[in-house]
C-alpha cells in the first residue's frame, strides 16, 4: 500500500512529531511538496503533504491560519509538515489551534530534518509500494495463465475472483453467461445482460464500468475477440475500484481469455469446413461416408431425426452471423451437437429435431420479426420437417422451398410443414397468385359491373356443384336455361371452354384467391 503518515512518523530517519490530526495518519500520500505560498491551492491536486517554513505567513494570526488550514483541507492536502527553528523556534500556537479545530494532521519537522529527506522517503516508499504491485501483478499473470492452461477458462474465472477478492464472469457470443466464479456471481452476472449486450454493439477491444444490480458492487465489462463483433465478454465485480496488482490481473486475464477465443475461433473455422464437407456428402446421398468424415464431432447429430434450417441475408451484414451464434451458444448451453456452414449469403444449419437449437432460431426469427418496422428485413428463414441422414436432401428441398415462400410473403421464417399441413388456401395468399386472378376475372367482373347479368357468382355455383345444372340453378334460385346461357356468356367473353379441366381449376382458384383476398 502506499505511503501514509503514520508510516512516515514512524520512519526512524525523520523524527517527526504529531502536534494535531492524530486521528487521520492512515491517510494515504500521494507526494511531499514544499511551497511557501500564501495561497498553494491552485497547485495542489490533493493527498500532498504540505511542507512549510511559515516564510510569508503570519503563522501567530489565529483568523489567518484558520482561513489558511480550511482551504489546504478543502484542497484535499492530507497534512501539514512544519519546520522549526528556521522562522519560528516552535510551531505557533494559532497554526497548531486551526489545524486541531479542521482535524487536518500538522507533523512537527526538526531542524535537522531537512524537506528533501521526507520528500525521498515519500517517493521512496511510493516506489516500492509500486514494486510490490507490480511484483504481485506478474505473480497473478502467472497464477492466471497456469489455471487457464489447466483447468480451462473455469479455473482462470475463480483465480481471477480471488485475486480482485470479487466475482468474475464470462458471457458468450449471444449475451449469456457460461461461467461464474464463485458460484453464486452467476445470478448478479445474468442481471448484467443488457449491459453486455451494448457492450457488443462496440467495436473490439471495448470496455465499460456500470454499477452491479442494486448498485451492490462496481463491475468492469471487457469484449473478448479481436475481430469486428466481440465473440465473448469479461465481467469483473469488486466492492471498489481496484489497485494495480488487482488491475494487473484483469488484463492478463482479458488477454488470456481473448487468446483462448481467438483459438477457439480458430477450431470453430475448421469445424466449419468439414460442417461443409459433412453437409456435401448428406445431400449428395452418401450419409456413411459423411459419418466417417464426421466422426465424434457432431456425436448422434446424423443418425437421429434432424432439420434443416435454410437463411438468407447480405453476406456483409450480421444478420446470418447473429443467428449462427443463437443457434451455437444454445448448443453449447444444452450440449447438443450442430451443423452450421456459411455459404456466402446463406446459411445452413442441421441441428436436432425438438432439441433447443432449432427453438433457438425459430426464437430469434420471430424476435427479429416482431421487431422489424417494415418488409424488407434482410434475414429470411426456411425450416424442413424433420428428416434423417438419407432423406437430407429432401430436407434441404423443403428448407429452400420455405426460405422461397417466406421471401414472397415478406416473413421472417416459414416451417416447410406450415406449407404442407391443411388447405391449400393459405398458399394463394401470394400477390402473383391474386395478380393473376384479378387479371383472368376482370372482365366477368366488368361485365357483372354493367348490370346485364351475375356471372361471377353462377361460375362460382356451378363450378360449386362440379357442373351439375339443376342443383348449381337451385342455389342460384334461377332456371337451369338461364344458368346455360350464363356459362355460354363466360366462355365468350374469357374465349376459353369450361369443358376443359385446367380451365375449370384455375377459374376456382382464381375465385377462391379473390374471395380470401376480400375476407
Amino acid at each position: 500500500m502506499p505511503p501514509t503518515l503514520a508510516s512516515l512518523v514512524h520512519h526512524s530517519a525523520l523524527k517527526l512529531t504529531v502536534r494535531a490530526g492524530e486521528d487521520r495518519l492512515d491517510a494515504p500520500v500521494r507526494w511531499a511538496h514544499a511551497s511557501e505560498l500564501a495561497d498553494p491551492v491552485p497547485y495542489m491536486e490533493g493527498g500532498e503533504l504540505l511542507l512549510i517554513t511559515a516564510l510569508k505567513l503570519d503563522a501567530e494570526d489565529r483568523e489567518a491560519m484558520r482561513r489558511y488550514v480550511k482551504r489546504l483541507a478543502g484542497a484535499g492536502v492530507v497534512g501539514l509538515g512544519f519546520a522549526v527553528g528556521v522562522h519560528y523556534d516552535d510551531i505557533p500556537e494559532a497554526l497548531v489551534e486551526a489545524a486541531r479545530e479542521e482535524g487536518l494532521p500538522l507533523l512537527e519537522v526538526p531542524r535537522r530534518t531537512p524537506f528533501l529527506a521526507i520528500s525521498k522517503a515519500v517517493s521512496a516508499a511510493i516506489a516500492a509500494d509500486q514494486y510490490r504491485a507490480v511484483t504481485a501483478g506478474f505473480a497473478a499473470q502467472r497464477e492466471l495463465t497456469r489455471h487457464a492452461l489447466t483447468d480451462g477458462p473455469e479455473g482462470l474465472l475463480a483465480a481471477l475472483a480471488s485475486q480482485v477478492d470479487g466475482w468474475a464472469a464470462l458471457y458468450d457470443a449471444s449475451g449469456s453467461v457460461v461461467a461464474a466464479a464463485p458460484d453464486w456471481a452467476g445470478r448478479r452476472a445474468a442481471r448484467l445482460t443488457t449491459e453486455v449486450s451494448r457492450l457488443r454493439e462496440r467495436p473490439a477491444p471495448a470496455s465499460s464500468v456500470v454499477a452491479g444490480p442494486e448498485n451492490e458492487d462496481r463491475v468492469e465489462l471487457h469484449s473478448l475477440g479481436t475481430g469486428r463483433r466481440p465473440r465473448a465478454a469479461l465481467a469483473v465485480g469488486t466492492a471498489s475500484a481496484p489497485g494495480t496488482a488487482e488491475r494487473y490481473a484483469v488484463h492478463s486475464a482479458v488477454a488470456l481469455l481473448t487468446l483462448t477465443t481467438e483459438r477457439s475461433r480458430s477450431l470453430h473455422a475448421a469445424e466449419q469446413r468439414i460442417g461443409a464437407a459433412v453437409l456435401r456428402m448428406l445431400l449428395a446421398g452418401e450419409p456413411d461416408h459423411a459419418r466417417a468424415v464426421a466422426g465424434d464431432l457432431y456425436g448422434g447429430l446424423l443418425d437421429a431425426p434432424f432439420r434443416i434450417i435454410v437463411a438468407q441475408g447480405a453476406a456483409d451484414g450480421d444478420a446470418l452471423g447473429a443467428l449462427a451464434e443463437s443457434a451455437e451458444s444454445a448448443a453449447a448451453r444444452s450440449g447438443e451437437a450442430v451443423l452450421v456452414v456459411p455459404e456466402g449469403e446463406r446459411l445452413v444449419v442441421l441441428a436436432a429435431d425438438g432439441g433447443t437449437v432449432v427453438s433457438a432460431c425459430c426464437d430469434h426469427a420471430a424476435a427479429r420479426e416482431a421487431a422489424r418496422r417494415t418488409d424488407d428485413d434482410e434475414l429470411v428463414v426456411g425450416l424442413s420437417a424433420p428428416a434423417g441422414p438419407i432423406a437430407a436432401s429432401a430436407a434441404y428441398q423443403q428448407a429452400e422451398q420455405a426460405l422461397s415462400v417466406a421471401r414472397r410473403r415478406g416473413r421472417v421464417l416459414v416451417e416447410h410443414e406450415q406449407m404442407a399441413a391443411g388447405s391449400v388456401l393459405p398458399l394463394l395468399a401470394d400477390d402473383a397468385v391474386k395478380a393473376f386472378a384479378d387479371g383472368l376475372l376482370r372482365a366477368l367482373r366488368d361485365h357483372d359491373a354493367t348490370g346485364r347479368g351475375d356471372l361471377v357468382a353462377s361460375l362460382r355455383a356451378w363450378l360449386s356443384r362440379h357442373g351439375q345444372w339443376d342443383a348449381a340453378a337451385a342455389d342460384l334460385g334461377v332456371h337451369r336455361h338461364t344458368l346455360r346461357y350464363r356459362m355460354r356468356r363466360v366462355e365468350e367473353i374469357l374465349g376459353r371452354s369450361l369443358d376443359d379441366p385446367d380451365v375449370r381449376m384455375e377459374l376456382w382458384l382464381a375465385l377462391k384467391a379473390t374471395a380470401a383476398d376480400a375476407g
